[in-house]
């Protein structure tokens, strides 16, 4: 069996369009992934080029150790179930089924075992000897996992195998795919545009939207915790609830106002810890995401729940065990309609509800669910990107949560109160800050801490595992941003620097040392032993390839270079922009390369870095420790492998 990576994975057509963009994922073995996604998303097309049934314009598809992004779909040791079962009509089940097997010249009895193996395990036994027009939807679909299985591969690839399947059927196959996967063993990647499929089948699931990965996670922390509005609204039956409105701190309060209608709900402000502020000011709209079943008109919870919102019945859906009611908010509302104010309440109370009836719903805060009314990414993520603190600065020190930070020198601020923006990563373990860990909690494999400082709860991410009680903490000055009156006086060191450039092919004549084969040649003719002879050069022409950074020829490696050749887009591929990309720490001082100018340097204490110009430029690159402080003109090499290569104009990452 094998695990999958797919690294920075694009597809683009010849007329431009991006049907995948920079799709990145590790796939363990054994996994059962789940693609899902609208149509037009993207997900048959990164099947398909995990098949080898589509090219790859760019990035990288690994199976097990090998990279198989030029390798024929034949070699790659997978099965792939299609939508349309694909079986032969004039061929009987036991044939369909070991037909790919008799191409491969395989033994009979090892034909016959495998196919008599597959049969029994999708318990179409007594099916062998029909041809497929004599068979079910389900049967003839059994038939076509069957023609997968036998070939042992190393990972499944089923395509909407059910979507040509009723109801009824499709809940018994979605079982038997299922219990199918538990026998076999293997990696398995499932195509569907049904989330009910998604939900029930997947380990992790995968989901898209116009080309790009929205979010991947298991399916409990997907419905739990959508990162936008796309993946909340795509994931869970009925579709989330989704309301415009505003939040307003107030003292150690929050309060939700409702737009259109005139519903307050207050919270504590301890529900907002992972929000920025200046969410909290009454004026920023956001969306306000309630599941069904949230919202409840049992009497009893009306009764004691402290955050009520009024609702005009519109109409009803009896489902047996649970009745959907439909209403407005707004009492203009008709409830019909796909509005902001119109509310779904999923309702296991035996009470009639009257069309026009006004009635209390008592919501669930504890499940809110908060989305930028923009970008329609959630603005109380499971693991917040900041900490968002008060702070004070005066006479060069740092003030927040009865802590005192002495600014090192690179941080030039006045005297100031405002914000304080702290990324969950650059909380360190170690250090002279004490902290109360109150919970740590695995989310896609790293920690996350929530900390109690200076009687506040901010949040760290870590690789470490930590018990809860007293650590030690620092903070990585670099990394920190002050606002003042939502004006960044304070910036961040930029974490990544990007040069222009080009790629350059030439030809030039060189010593080139003779081929193993030609050696072997020559030994033969003069029956010399390889001691006796040294290994002979030759003056060729030779062609050699170079990336042109910010005007100065780096030679990159042939595999570099072939990767570049390759990618499907790039057709004239020396005549392309590139954009080039690294951190600090991946740039040295040489005696040639970039030209630049050091004008100061930037000392966090810990670290010291050189504000280099290239042009209009600045770049920053780390000093090692104890080198001397560059002054004046300085030549810049970054480290050609660790480059990131972007192609400018269709802005796809290829290397």
């Amino acid at each position: 069996m094998a695990n999958l990576s797919l690294k920075h994975i694009y597809k683009v057509y010849p007329n431009g369009v991006k049907a995948v963009n920079d799709f990145t994922m590790d796939i363990e073995d054994k996994e059962f992934i789940v693609f899902v996604g609208p149509s037009g998303c993207g997900k048959s097309t990164t099947l398909r080029m995990i098949a080898g049934l589509e090219d790859i314009t760019a990035g990288e598809l690994t199976i097990g150790d090998l990279v198989v992004n030029d390798m024929e779909p034949k070699d790659r040791d997978i099965a792939m179930v299609f939508q349309n079962y694909a079986l032969y009509p004039h061929m009987t089940v036991y044939e369909n089924i070991a037909f790919g097997l008799k191409l491969r010249k395989m033994p009979r009895e090892e034909v016959n075992r495998r196919v008599l193996e597959a049969a029994e395990i999708l318990g179409i036994t007594d099916y062998l000897g029909r041809k497929p027009k004599e068979m079910s939807g389900g049967q003839r679909q059994r038939v076509s996992l069957g023609r997968a299985i036998v070939r042992e591969p190393k990972v499944m690839l089923l395509d909407e195998p059910l979507s040509n399947l009723d109801a009824k059927l499709r809940t018994q196959m979605r079982t038997e795919i299922a219990k199918l996967h538990n026998k076999l063993g293997t990696t398995f990647i499932y195509v569907t545009h049904d989330q009910i499929e998604a939900m029930t089948m997947g380990t992790r699931i995968v989901v898209m939207k116009d080309g790009y990965v929205q979010q991947i996670d298991t399916p409990k922390n997907l419905y739990n915790y959508p990162g936008n509005k796309f993946v909340a609204g795509f994931i869970g039956t009925p579709q989330m609830n989704f309301f415009e409105g505003t939040l307003k701190k107030t003292g150690d309060n929050v309060e939700i106002a409702f737009k259109n209608t005139d519903s307050r709900v207050t919270v504590p402000y301890s529900y907002f810890y992972k929000t920025r502020p200046s969410y909290l000011n009454g004026k920023a709209e956001v969306i306000i995401g309630l599941r069904a079943e949230d919202l409840s008109l049992d009497r009893d919870e009306v009764e004691k729940s402290n955050a009520k919102i009024k609702v005009k019945i519109s109409h009803k859906e009896e489902l047996g065990n649970e009745t959907l009611v439909y209403g407005d908010i707004n009492m203009e509302g008709d409830g019909f309609g796909d509005s902001p104010t119109r509310v779904i309440i999923k309702s296991t109370a035996e009470v009639e509800y009257v069309p026009g009836d006004v009635v209390e719903a008592a919501l669930n805060l504890d499940r809110v669910h908060l989305f930028d009314s923009k970008t329609e990414v959630s603005i109380l993520p499971r693991v917040p990107e900041f900490n968002y603190l008060d702070c004070s600065v005066k006479g060069g020190v740092l003030s927040f949560l009865g802590q005192n930070l002495k600014l090192p020198s690179a941080i030039q601020c006045e005297d100031c109160t405002g914000e304080l923006l702290i990324p969950t990563n650059a909380i360190k373990l170690g250090g002279t800050i004490a902290a109360n860990v109150i919970s740590s909690e695995t989310v896609c494999g790293q920690k996350l801490l929530a900390l109690e400082l200076g009687g506040r709860r901010i949040y760290a991410t870590t690789d470490q595992d930590v018990t809860e009680g007293f650590v030690n903490i620092s903070i990585d000055m670099k990394r920190l941003t002050i606002l003042k009156d939502d004006e960044e006086i304070v910036q961040p060191l930029p974490e990544i620097v990007s040069f222009d450039g080009s790629f350059k092919k030439i030809k030039v004549v060189d010593d080139v040392p003779e081929t193993e084969e030609e050696r072997a040649k020559r030994l033969a003719k003069k029956n010399a032993s390889p001691e006796e002879e040294p290994v002979l050069t030759k003056r060729k022409k030779v062609v050699r390839f170079l990336l042109n950074i910010e005007g100065t020829d780096f030679p990159v490696s042939e595999e570099i270079a072939q990767k570049l050749i390759t990618a499907l887009t790039v057709k004239r591929v020396f005549d392309k922009a590139y954009r080039y990309e690294c951190t600090p720490y991946d740039i040295k001082f040489a005696d040639a390369g970039i030209e630049a100018e050091c004008v100061g340097i930037a000392d966090y204490g810990a670290e010291k870095f050189a504000k280099c110009k290239v042009g209009e430029k600045e770049i920053y690159v780390k000093l090692c420790d104890g080198a001397p402080e560059p002054a004046g003109k300085v030549y810049l090499a970054p480290e050609i492998e660790k480059l990131s290569i972007i192609q400018a104009d269709m802005d796809i990452r290829l290397v």
